[in-house]
């Protein structure tokens, strides 16, 4: 574990927020996002998907395990007054007990273990956007290793509790130098118990 915390303070310590910019399924879909209400940057890096969501006006809780990470958001969101509370903690299933959010977002990172906790997290109608590196590439960009790619409609099964509202994988489908290559996109909605 503290070999994973070193390399991603090693990481962030050479980048900046400028070099982030939100999920794309988040930034494309805004306009699911609630007027007012509570997020989650989970595995949150810089933490462009938390400045994204609180300048949209949610407050929004951040969570990474690289320390320098969370410092470099914590010291962007108070110069920007914005409401984010950003915590170094490891992400596992007692990260998220007890917590409940209106809106979950996950990009870049994939802990199948994790699901049932995140859909626990969500508020009822509360909203998941997540975007992750699968199996089919048509590059090199993201992880090698199987373990943090996802399979052909993974995301559909890891969260089949959730209703689907949106979701994209384009796989090697067409020409592969054009649209998202790589990763898949899912949108999911908590149902309402009656």
């Amino acid at each position: 574990m503290d070999a994973l915390i070193g390399k991603w303070d090693r990481i962030y310590s050479q980048s900046g927020h400028e070099a982030y910019l939100p999920a794309q399924v988040l930034a494309d879909n805004v306009f699911l996002l609630p007027e007012v209400g509570t997020a989650l940057d989970l595995a949150c890096g810089l933490g462009a998907n938390a400045i994204f969501l609180a300048q949209q006006g949610l407050a929004v809780t951040a969570l990474d395990i690289s320390s320098v990470a969370i410092e470099k958001l914590t010291a962007y969101a108070a110069l920007q007054g914005l409401n984010i509370n950003a915590r170094q903690q490891k992400i596992d299933c007692h990260s998220l007990a007890e917590l409940k959010f209106d809106v979950i977002v996950v990009s870049r990172f994939l802990d199948r273990a994790l699901s049932g906790a995140i859909i626990d997290a969500l508020n009822p109608a509360g909203l998941l956007f997540y975007q992750t590196y699968t199996r089919e590439k048509v590059n090199r960009h993201g992880p090698n290793n199987p373990d943090y790619l996802l399979a052909e409609n993974e995301l559909l099964g890891l969260f089949s509790p959730l209703r689907v509202v949106f979701f994209r994988d384009n796989g090697l489908i067409g020409n592969k130098n054009l649209g998202l290559r790589g990763e898949a996109q899912f949108i999911g909605q908590k149902y309402i118990e009656t």
